[in-house]
C-alpha cells in the first residue's frame, strides 16, 4: 500500500439530525475544510452558528461574513450561497427552525438584517443546541427554543419588545398552574405547546411566569421531581437500571447524568449506601 502524502486534504465532518421537536425540522453540526455552497434556498429558517473560522455568503445580491461571535438568521425561499472566509475552513452549527417560529412576515427584515450581533442569543442558541443533543430533555429544549425564537423576532422587530404577553393572567397564578401539571405528569412529562395550549397562555410568558415564581426553569423542576422519585425508589431497593424508566427518564445514562449533578453521586453509588446503613 502505497504511503499516505502529507498533501492529502482533510475529510469534511457532519452530523444532522430531525429532532422530535415541533419547530425544528432539522439539526446540522458541520466541518467544512474547502466546501462552497452553490446558491440555494431552504424552505426554512436557517439559524446559524460559526464555531470556528469565518463564512462568507451571499443574500439577495448582498456579500455577508458570519464570524464566530454572532448569530445568522437566513430567511426561507431567499437564495444564499456560502464558503470558507479563512484558511482552514470553518465549523458550524445549523438550526432548521420551521417558517412560523420567526414567521414569514420577518423575511424582509432578515435579508436586511441577516447577522444578530447579541451575545444572549449566541449563549441561547448553544444552549439549545446542548439540549437537542441529549436524549430526554425535550421540555429544556422546547423552553431553549421559545427564548430564542422570542428573541429573534425581538430583533427583526422592534415593536415586539412592547407587545402585551398573550392571556392577561396573573403571573403567579399562572405559574402555580404549571406547576400543578407538572406534579400530575412527572413520569409521562408535559411538553410546553400542550402546556402553552391547556394554560392559554404564550410558551416564553409560560416559562418566564414560572422561573420568576420559583426561581427555576420548569424543565429544571421536573428533573429534579423526577431524581427524588428514583431516590426513593433506590431506597426501596429497585435496582438503578429500573429505575430510569419508572422515573420519567430517557434511560439509564439520562438517570445517572441528572442524579450525579443533584444528588452528588451515581445512583448505583447511592443505592449501595443505602446497603450499608441497614436499609
Amino acid at each position: 500500500m502505497p504511503p499516505r502524502s502529507d498533501t492529502t486534504p482533510p475529510r469534511s465532518r457532519i452530523t444532522a439530525w430531525r429532532p422530535a421537536l415541533t419547530g425544528i425540522a432539522e439539526v446540522l453540526h458541520a466541518r467544512f475544510f474547502d466546501h462552497a455552497y452553490p446558491m440555494h434556498t431552504h424552505d426554512t429558517w436557517s439559524l446559524l452558528v460559526v464555531d470556528d473560522g469565518v463564512v462568507h455568503y451571499d443574500l439577495d445580491r448582498h456579500g455577508h461574513g458570519a464570524p464566530s461571535g454572532v448569530v445568522t438568521l437566513l430567511p426561507p425561499h431567499v437564495p444564499h450561497n456560502g464558503c470558507p472566509a479563512t484558511p482552514g475552513g470553518f465549523r458550524k452549527r445549523v438550526l432548521y427552525l420551521e417558517a412560523d417560529v420567526v414567521g414569514e412576515e420577518h423575511i424582509g427584515a432578515a435579508v436586511d438584517r441577516p447577522t444578530v450581533l447579541d451575545p444572549l442569543l449566541r449563549h441561547r442558541v448553544h444552549q439549545l443546541h446542548m439540549a437537542l443533543a441529549a436524549p430526554g430533555e425535550e421540555l429544556e429544549a422546547e423552553s431553549r427554543l421559545a427564548f430564542v425564537g422570542d428573541r429573534l423576532v425581538r430583533h427583526l422587530d422592534l415593536r415586539a419588545a412592547t407587545r402585551p404577553e398573550p392571556g392577561g393572567r396573573d403571573a403567579a397564578v399562572l405559574a402555580h398552574r404549571l406547576r400543578d401539571l407538572l406534579d400530575a405528569r412527572v413520569v409521562e412529562g408535559l411538553t410546553l405547546p400542550e402546556a402553552s395550549a391547556r394554560l392559554h397562555a404564550h410558551p416564553t410568558h409560560l416559562v418566564r411566569a414560572f422561573s420568576r415564581a420559583f426561581g427555576i426553569a420548569p424543565h429544571q423542576y421536573l428533573t429534579a421531581r423526577r431524581v427524588d422519585r428514583a431516590r426513593r425508589m433506590l431506597l426501596d431497593g429497585v435496582p438503578p437500571h429500573a429505575v430510569a424508566v419508572a422515573a420519567g427518564f430517557y434511560d439509564q445514562s439520562h438517570l445517572t447524568r441528572h442524579f450525579k449533578r443533584i444528588v452528588g453521586v451515581a445512583p448505583g453509588r447511592y443505592a449501595r449506601g443505602r446497603r450499608r446503613s441497614g436499609g
